[in-house]
């Protein structure tokens, strides 16, 4: 008996303090006999499942087959596996946004993985936050994790068409609110859009953090497109939770040992392959940030500049997540950009990437979603840094959801002061705006009392979608969801709750957008914007909980938006 030094495990680790450990084990094994557990049981290394199903997230309603499938793995491992739950993020039901709530939920998995007796962890997630926080709280505790996601929804069907949540969702919606489509029609593709247990259909946040957490190393090869109602995922949680008690079993490898500076790197040049979600950067930065890893905007331009789109999916291409796991899925994207690999990193399963990829494909490739590295769908990758007087510290455009004539463009700015003023003068007939002026959205970025939601994603006022205009620059320090797509600027740094330049735009401010120069300028004489910062007043802080520690501690996105106190004081 006693604590979890000296090589112990199972229910012998971190004991209860009552200044008795043999008492404190005692105690916790009779406890634990009254869930029917034998002492063959109790003796085991203990795998734990940490669970997020929730009834307020769809995403993951078919968890508990899923995990039944983890326990079946950790005992056929040799494991005792023990499901917990912490907070679940479901994306679409939360408010302010989940990413006001994605710090605190990291916060949870990391003290429940310190706190419980656990030689090793799987995690289960999916839905967009879940995936990160689980990953941020992993990289804190530092016990051997695997990433166990969601999987990806299967499509609904519509007068012969495909639809998936949720490019779809924003592609009608616009068409509605253009007048193209009527109430009832809009109504019919409501019950469409999302027909099956998972995370979005498209490569969408969801789905760019599952590919992310496989790129890293923390997830089993395969893993990250299998459909949620495919029985390969639950094969795949099997497996996930046999490889969890082999990593009880000898200790590691640790994710400290995984998230390297080079399998951050990897996952870059994933994520600029697959012109993934925007928010992915944030995550993943985030993530890397919790081992003192920073991830350079200036070297991600390098990155996207020589890193091609591989990937056809939706809200960029044509395809479906089902059409991207027909086509081969991760694997093929990561054995097209190889060269362009540190492929000596480790992995979870104990072998490197080279490993990896040295084993024959099992499946041909579907070239009309994936394509080869010679061949791209376009040579450079989905997302670009922007830098200049309007954003410092940088911003965040995927010119691959942008409209190639908008990506160079000077226009007048349409300033819109915060949600509030978003909601209530966007569709007014008396708005003074042209197709040619820039949107800009203040006060919804991390800093700010809406802490930062998908706002970035501007609605195009009303009278102009309906005179045919699809897409303007839009800019703000808010996010846009993965699933959308236009010419838009997000992510600005420093953001304007915090004072940042974007704070100090007027209506009729010149605004120049330049991706092949990287820079985004605000043409006002810095005399004039020395008055109005003058001028300029923080918003108040609020008053107590979560939100007070939110607004004490929040970080700018180029630090992934994470608590300051939660990174280390030094790097990796």
């Amino acid at each position: 008996m006693g604590s979890s030094k000296g090589g112990r495990h199972g229910l012998a680790r971190g004991l209860t303090n009552y200044g008795d450990p043999d008492f404190a084990l005692y105690l916790r094994k009779s406890f634990a006999k009254s869930m029917g557990l034998s002492d063959a049981m109790l003796d085991r290394p203990v795998v734990g499942i940490c669970t997020s199903p929730s009834d307020l997230n769809n995403c993951h309603r078919h968890f508990p087959e899923l995990i039944e499938a983890v326990k079946r793995g950790v005992l056929a491992g040799g494991a005792l596996p023990m499901a917990f739950p912490t907070i679940s993020l479901g994306e679409v039901f939360l408010s302010p946004t989940s990413m006001f709530l994605r710090n605190l939920m990291s916060m949870d998995v990391e003290e429940m993985l310190r706190a419980q007796p656990l030689d090793a962890a799987v995690l289960v997630g999916g839905c967009d936050k879940t995936v990160p926080a689980q990953l941020m709280g992993a990289v804190s505790a530092d016990i051997p994790a695997v990433q166990l996601v969601a999987g990806p929804m299967m499509t609904g069907r519509l007068a012969g068409e495909r639809l998936g949540a949720c490019t779809d969702c924003r592609r009608f919606w616009a068409r509605y609110r253009a007048g193209d489509i009527d109430r009832a029609a809009i109504d019919r593709i409501e019950g469409r859009l999302a027909v099956t247990a998972g995370t979005c259909a498209v490569m969408g946040t969801a789905s760019t953090m599952a590919c992310i957490a496989e790129a890293l190393g923390m997830a089993l090869p395969g893993s990250a497109a299998i459909p949620a109602v495919h029985a390969d995922r639950l094969r795949c949680a099997e497996a996930s939770g046999f490889l969890a008690a082999r990593m009880a079993v000898a200790g590691g490898p640790r994710p400290s040992t995984i998230i390297t500076p080079e399998t951050v790197e990897n996952a870059l040049r994933v994520l600029l392959a697959l012109s993934g979600s925007t928010n992915a950067l944030v995550h993943l930065t985030a993530i890397a940030g919790r081992r003192g890893i920073g991830i350079d905007l200036h070297r991600l331009n390098e990155l996207s500049d020589t890193t091609p789109v591989l990937v056809d999916l939706k809200p960029t291409g044509a395809g479906y997540m089902e059409d991207f796991h027909a086509a081969g899925g991760l694997e093929a994207v990561l054995r097209e950009l190889a060269p362009l690999l540190h492929l000596d990193v480790p992995t979870i399963t104990g072998e490197s990437l080279r490993e990896r990829l040295a084993r024959p494909p099992a499946e041909p490739v579907d070239r009309a979603v994936i394509r080869p590295l010679e061949s791209p769908l376009a040579p450079a990758g989905g997302l670009v840094a922007l830098f200049g007087s309007l954003a410092p510290r940088g911003a965040i455009l995927k010119r691959a959801a942008a409209t190639l004539a908008l990506l160079e463009h000077e226009g007048r700015a349409v300033v819109f002061e915060g949600l509030e003023d978003l909601a209530r003068r966007i569709d007014d007939p008396t708005l003074d705006v042209t197709p040619a002026d820039v949107l800009v959205l203040k006060n919804a970025g991390p800093a700010s009392p809406a802490a930062m939601p998908e706002a970035g994603y501007l609605p195009i006022p009303t009278k102009l979608a309906r005179a045919g205009v699809k897409d303007m620059v839009r800019i703000s320090d808010a996010r846009m969801s993965g699933t959308a797509f236009g010419t838009v600027v997000l992510h600005v740094a420093p953001d304007a709750a915090s004072g940042g330049p974007l704070a100090l735009v007027q209506n009729g401010d010149r605004i120049r957008l330049s991706v092949r120069e990287r820079r985004l300028d605000l043409l006002v004489p810095e005399a004039e914007l020395g008055r109005r910062r003058a001028v300029w007043r923080p918003p108040a802080l609020p008053e107590r909980g979560y939100a007070r520690l939110w607004a004490e501690q929040i970080l700018q996105a180029p630090e992934g938006c994470d608590f300051a106190f939660l990174r280390p004081s030094g790097p990796a």
